[in-house]
């Protein structure tokens, strides 16, 4: 899918003070940015928003940084936190970045990163790709450069056989394992306790469709 182009997406996040310029530069020092120096959890591909300010403002205890590799699809979330920001509601324990996966070790240190969330990711259909989906072997070997001993990445998804080939990638990790999954999220009540749906969750749900759920532990 081609993405729309928005003009005033750059001015927007350049002027919100929560979206961080040069993540670079906190890298391994991520606990300053925040009020509080406390666990760091991260969505890879953030999309709207919902997700993760919902997850904010539930659990202060908690820094979050969501990551968005376009601008246009970021400026959502920002300016949902922004409309948050002026009814007195925005959680202080969030911040944005703009960035590509690619390039999570130069942002986060070694051991920084409690948990990684990964949801509706892009399926990268075509298998000449499949090294691009953020649940493939080349991704969690990333992962594994910025989670903590006990870090975790949770994955969910309505794409089949996206799941299907993310629980087929851990099986051959050498470095995650499968901890917990389900097929039917929403059905299963250890699961799906304190689940919070993002957009695409709350549509595609909305329609029939099964959501898929899996935690990776580190080996």
């Amino acid at each position: 899918m081609r993405l729309r182009n928005i003009p005033r997406a750059e001015s927007v996040l350049e002027a919100c003070k929560e979206v961080v310029k040069n993540p670079e530069s906190l890298c391994g020092h991520w606990n300053q940015e925040f009020q509080k120096e406390q666990p760091l959890h991260i969505e890879i591909g953030m999309g709207k928003g919902q997700f993760l300010l919902t997850l904010a403002a539930e659990n202060p205890q908690i820094n979050y940084v969501g990551i968005e590799r376009y601008s246009s699809v970021l400026l959502r979330a920002v300016e949902k936190f922004q409309e948050l920001e002026n009814e007195g509601k925005a959680p202080a324990n969030i911040r944005f970045i703009c960035m590509d996966a690619n390039d999570l070790p130069t942002v986060f240190a070694p051991a920084e990163v409690s948990r990684i969330y990964l949801n509706f990711s892009d399926p990268w259909p075509k298998a000449r790709h499949a090294r691009r989906r953020l649940t493939s072997n080349e991704f969690f070997k990333l992962y594994d450069k910025v989670l903590t001993a006990d870090g975790t990445v949770e994955f969910k998804t309505d794409n089949r056989p996206l799941f299907d080939f993310s629980v087929e990638e851990l099986k051959t990790s050498e470095l995650f394992v499968l901890d917990q999954l389900s097929y039917d999220l929403h059905n299963d009540s250890k699961m799906n306790q304190g689940n919070i749906m993002t957009e695409y969750e709350a549509k595609f749900s909305s329609i029939g469709n099964p959501i898929c759920k899996l935690i990776a532990k580190r080996r």
